[in-house]
């Protein structure tokens, strides 16, 4: 199998899913959009994983490789039909890019924040032997307003309503992130833009007291990365 992965900055790679990959012998390429990095023939992988950024779906003029980005989502999941993973940005990319809208998530959500599957989620193969309830990093100020036509909402909270969702079979994307690691919050801390949201939202120096909380909830983040890496394996590719 070979993935290609596109990024949007350097720090918000595969984290924890890694781990699977290199176990799996899986191949795969990453491709750092904001650096100048360019997409590279389609018709070489056989899935996509898009991950996160500090950027927004309609930030295209600061951004303007997010066009080509978003037309090769489309192509990858409406022509060509082949797995598809997005987290966070990647989550709302896939329904930018496919007819839904994206706005403002007032307030934003950071923190490790419980999800919970719908009735259409604890169905879903994706979300096979996980829990109703999960407890996930949160740390995004933009959601899914309204999600393309055909998409199965398959998680919620009562703060953001599109949390996971399914596009056709093969495509999904979590507004939340599965790919966290130990060093994880205290690197995208280190970021700016993602310091000045945390402080924002849950006041100065709250940084230790996220790091501390994620610690806390590592081990259940690590199974639940493994167990949905194998859910969109086995469902990607049965």
């Amino acid at each position: 199998m070979r993935l290609l992965v596109l990024q949007h900055i350097d720090c918000e790679h595969p984290g924890r899913l890694r781990d699977f990959l290199r176990d799996d012998g899986v191949e795969w390429t990453a491709v750092e959009l904001d650096e100048g990095e360019s997409i590279p023939p389609l018709d070489d992988f056989d899935a996509m994983w898009v991950m996160g950024g500090p950027m927004d779906v309609w930030d295209v003029e600061e951004c303007p490789w997010l066009v080509p980005e978003k037309r090769a989502i489309r192509h990858w999941v409406r022509e060509l039909q082949r797995p598809f993973l997005g987290l966070c940005l990647g989550h709302q990319l896939l329904a930018d890019a496919l007819g839904g809208t994206c706005g403002p998530q007032r307030p934003p959500e950071i923190g490790v924040l419980s999800v919970d599957l719908t009735s259409d989620g604890r169905d879903d193969a994706i979300f096979e032997q996980m829990g109703d309830r999960q407890y996930a990093l949160q740390w995004h100020s933009v959601q899914v307003a309204q999600p393309p036509d055909a998409a199965v909402v398959l998680a919620s909270s009562p703060e953001c309503r599109v949390q996971a969702m399914r596009v056709g079979q093969r495509a999904w994307s979590m507004q939340y992130h599965v790919e966290v690691e130990d060093d994880t919050v205290r690197n995208w801390g280190a970021i700016d833009a993602y310091r000045d949201a945390l402080e924002s939202t849950l006041g100065p120096g709250s940084l230790d007291a996220l790091a501390a909380d994620a610690d806390r909830c590592m081990d259940g983040f690590v199974a639940d990365a493994e167990q949905l890496y194998r859910n969109f394996m086995t469902a990607a590719f049965d």
